[in-house]
């Protein structure tokens, strides 16, 4: 459970604007539709949910490696929690169902992360491989190496972005490379 004041009585919860920029921020480059157009990516709500994982992850990554970060990205990862709830709840599934279908989305984030915390770590082609079989739903492995390099192309950035700047939700994500047709 994360609680809401640290032992000196000060909040640390982070204010709700920032984590809307970042959640907002995250939503926004998940759209770009250069990966629904150049790379192949489904243009369903599958394909969309996936693209808001992916970016999920990389953002929560770097996120987590500041002390104040671990508290901001359990923020931002509730606010998705939230906005995956209300998602649901408009395309008018029942209050009966959404229960479930949160633990199922919460389990193909969780298990997308470790599969992309497995892949970045294996290296070689595993991060491709994941992608194609994760988000593509393809063995293109061309728009998957395509993909592949925009992850990591975004991590770096992220990695060399003060914390300010993903705290603030105005992170400059690199364009995604359109595969040829």
């Amino acid at each position: 459970m994360l609680w809401p004041f640290n032992r000196l009585g000060k909040s640390t919860t982070p204010p709700r604007g920032t984590i809307q920029a970042i959640y907002g921020m995250i939503v926004a480059q998940a759209r770009e539709p250069l990966f629904y157009q150049g790379l192949g990516v489904p243009d369903t709500v599958n394909g969309r949910f996936d693209m808001v994982v992916l970016h999920l992850w990389m953002v929560l990554r770097r996120l987590r490696t500041t002390a104040e970060g671990a508290a901001m990205a359990q923020a931002v990862f509730d606010r998705f929690c939230a906005d995956m709830d209300d998602n649901l709840r408009e395309m008018g599934v029942s209050d009966t169902t959404v229960p479930r279908r949160m633990k199922a989305l919460g389990e193909a984030f969780y298990g997308r992360s470790i599969a992309y915390d497995s892949a970045l770590a294996e290296g070689g082609d595993a991060l491709a491989q994941a992608l194609a079989r994760n988000v593509l739903n393809t063995e293109n492995a061309a728009a998957a190496q395509l993909l592949a390099d925009y992850v990591r192309a975004s991590i770096s950035e992220l990695d060399m972005t003060a914390h300010s700047a993903v705290a603030d939700g105005t992170v400059r994500f690199p364009v995604p490379a359109a595969r040829s047709q």
